[in-house]
């Protein structure tokens, strides 16, 4: 059905404000509005880079924000323990916030299903990528999401990251991770484990021959396409080694979090978190909401969010997922143009797949050639866009 013609019936039916009385959670499918070319479909505006190595962040500063305080954030629920997670069948999955104790989901755990029961009095926020650590496996959350508040348990989408271990370990816990781009691409738009798996082991999952073509575009003097690209300081004989050394059963977290890794890493994170403090800090006419990242010449991805307060939660263990991958990328030092990065700030024109569940949330990707973009409405009690990704794929 035409996106415009989907748009006056529904309009007509229930008007924006009242789109959580559809009833049902459902899948629309449609195209996007031609936006005009290279204009941002808010108000934002990049500042310059902010670049270390081969990792470029241009901040994404918007002069409105909207008031956040209503929503709550994984790391935070799991920590006050207003929210639970546990395998799906495991003991102790009851809701009993009217009195009533109910059994919940008795039908064996799932290497990618979970529970999740959210007893705050505010809805939680899920974010594709986000890591839960405990249980039989690590997971991850399979895509962004809303969960409200005192909802019954939740049958919860997930990825496994740990690919060598299926017993009983702690109590899911926050892990204060978000994996990096590679991984989440392939949980949030391929949605297949094995590839999820296989980025895990990979590091990066963009293709090495099209870095040459990048980086001269780039104006790097790099003509000649067959030129072998810099060595990633992680490579994956490097992830192997990690493996092999500390992190037998293939754990995400002991992977990336390895000596040989976080020395490295945490070198990028504290010199980018510095400087990016120091442009940001003092800004008059409006705040930072997201970021555009870039690898070498390559921009690949935007995290952007409805308040400066919202991304700020998010910005410390976003900025290291950011640097994981830098690190398992060849090492160009050549730095994205802002117009480049500015292209991320526009919305896409193509084929459009939303998700609703009435008075909760609006899921929504739309897909442009190489470029993914997706978004996380919240319905209640306003309506507002939470996060907003837009990928360039590498698959």
């Amino acid at each position: 059905m035409d996106r415009s013609l989907l748009g006056s019936v529904m309009g007509g039916l229930l008007g924006l404000s009242s789109l959580g009385a559809i009833g049902v959670l459902g899948f629309v499918w449609g195209h996007a509005p031609e936006p005009p070319p290279g204009k941002p479909e808010n108000d934002w505006r990049l500042l310059e880079p902010i670049t270390y190595e081969n990792l470029s962040v241009f901040p994404v500063v918007s002069g409105h924000s909207n008031d956040t305080g209503a929503f709550l954030t994984l790391d935070e629920g799991l920590a006050n323990g207003e929210v639970q997670v546990r395998e799906r069948g495991s003991d102790g999955m009851v809701r009993n916030r009217d009195g009533v104790v109910r059994p919940a989901f008795q039908n064996g755990a799932s290497v990618n299903q979970l529970v999740l029961v959210n007893r705050s009095k505010r809805p939680l926020l899920l974010l594709a990528g986000e890591l839960v650590s405990g249980g039989k496996q690590d997971r991850i959350i399979g895509k962004d999401r809303l969960v409200p508040a005192g909802a019954e348990p939740l049958p919860l989408d997930v990825f496994c990251v740990e690919h060598g271990r299926w017993s009983a370990g702690a109590d899911f816990d926050k892990a204060k991770t978000i994996v990096h781009p590679s991984v989440r691409e392939q949980a949030a738009l391929e949605r297949d484990q094995s590839k999820v798996w296989s980025a895990v082991r990979l590091g990066s999952t963009a293709k090495p021959e099209a870095y040459p073509r990048a980086a001269a575009s780039a104006g790097s003097g790099i003509s000649d396409a067959s030129t072998a690209p810099p060595a990633p300081k992680l490579a994956a004989s490097a992830i192997r080694d990690s493996i092999s050394l500390e992190a037998p059963t293939e754990a995400y977290q002991k992977i990336y979090e390895s000596r040989a890794v976080n020395r490295t890493a945490e070198l990028y994170v504290e010199e980018i978190a510095r400087r990016f403090a120091k442009e940001t800090s003092g800004l008059k006419d409006g705040q930072v909401v997201g970021v555009v990242v870039a690898y070498g010449g390559e921009v690949a991805w935007s995290d952007i969010f409805a308040s400066g307060e919202l991304f700020q939660s998010y910005w410390r263990k976003l900025l290291r997922s950011y640097v994981v991958e830098a690190l398992a990328r060849p090492g160009y030092k050549e730095v994205a143009s802002r117009g480049d990065a500015a292209e991320f700030l526009r919305r896409l024109s193509g084929r459009v797949t939303e998700e609703t569940e009435p008075g909760v949330y609006r899921w929504r990707q739309i897909n442009e050639g190489r470029l993914s973009q997706i978004e996380l409405d919240a319905l209640e009690p306003k309506l507002m866009t939470l996060h907003r990704l837009l990928i360039q794929r590498t698959s």
